[in-house]
């Protein structure tokens, strides 16, 4: 996995909506036992801004740009079934969004604006990743044995995330959906 480089007291962050339990377990089981080497680093989620450099002292603008995004956008439904790839882009098997792709695409141009507003070398596609960088055979094997995954959960949060010297992938802040219509009653998935 290619990350941007940092330098100095610069910080690497993303922005994900984290998988909530008992799927995230799961779907990083699936992950390890698919050979795939950041499976102990990346918890599973949903992609809002990928690897992003900061300087240190940008972080309070970048939390403040957060919350206030945060606070315009409501509660919403994810659905997760099946599998597909990315190839032959990129070496990725994922497990796909059938509901709250909207809300997901959403919540992405708000998060990659104002200070934190940059280029992106894809399109948006919400997914969370099972397998990446590893043999087609794995990446075979993890598109068959995931392909019935089905499992739904309701969006109220997002996490801002920071990148250790150790490769792992941390929560550092949540951040509450609290849109004007978060208190219209938004129906949990069933």
């Amino acid at each position: 996995m290619k990350l941007p480089e940092r330098t100095g007291d610069q910080l690497r962050i993303g922005v994900a909506i984290t998988v909530p339990e008992p799927y995230g377990s799961v779907l990083q089981a699936a992950r390890a036992r698919f050979g795939d080497p950041w499976a102990d680093f990346i918890p599973p989620h949903v992609t809002l801004l990928g690897p992003t450099v900061i300087d240190s002292e940008a972080i309070g603008a970048v939390d403040e740009h957060l919350a206030a995004v945060a606070a315009t956008h409501v509660p919403f439904v994810v659905r997760l079934r099946g599998t597909a790839t990315f190839r032959p882009v990129s070496p990725v098997v994922f497990v796909q969004l059938v509901e709250g792709v909207d809300g997901c695409a959403a919540l992405e141009r708000s998060v990659r604006s104002h200070v934190l507003d940059q280029e992106v070398r894809f399109d948006y596609h919400p997914h969370v990743t099972v397998a990446h960088e590893v043999p087609d055979e794995q990446l075979d094997s993890a598109a068959a044995d995931l392909a019935g995954f089905d499992a739904a959960f309701l969006v109220d949060s997002f996490h801002s995330y920071a990148h250790g010297d150790d490769g792992v992938w941390r929560p550092v802040r949540d951040f509450t959906l609290t849109g004007a219509a978060a208190d219209a009653g938004v129906v949990s998935p069933t």
